[in-house]
């Protein structure tokens, strides 16, 4: 889905969901891919893209600030082993919230936050749905 600008120009969240060797496959048992896909796109635009390079940390969802989190300093924040529904309610709650740079990450996101390998960071987060 293509990150869209309001009226005024401001751009919201928009969250990056791994979906490639590991992340979103039967690797990952017990977790309904299509479902966490789907209840992220409730609250911002998402966009699907293939392997990230971090593997180890599957199912990997990057949420990516707002216009507004951006100008506030905020930068793409990284969460791993994303493969339980309450983990995914927080993110979309954070994402809800304002995001990067604009709502604070809460105790428990703090604990699916990381910081990839500097080789997943040059990485550019490819649309492939």
């Amino acid at each position: 889905m293509p990150m869209e600008a309001s009226r005024d120009g401001s751009v919201p969240c928009r969250v990056v969901v791994c979906r490639d060797c590991c992340c979103g496959s039967p690797k990952v048992s017990g977790v309904d891919h299509g479902e966490q896909t789907a209840r992220l796109a409730e609250d911002a635009p998402v966009r699907i893209t293939d392997c990230l390079d971090v593997c180890d940390q599957a199912n990997v969802i990057v949420v990516q600030p707002s216009s507004e989190g951006r100008a506030a300093g905020g930068r793409p924040v990284w969460f791993g082993l994303v493969n339980d529904p309450a983990a995914t309610e927080d993110i979309a709650a954070w994402v809800r919230a304002g995001g990067p740079g604009v709502a604070a990450l809460t105790d428990i996101l703090d604990l699916y936050a990381f910081t990839p390998p500097r080789r997943a960071r040059a990485t550019p987060l490819r649309d492939t749905g």
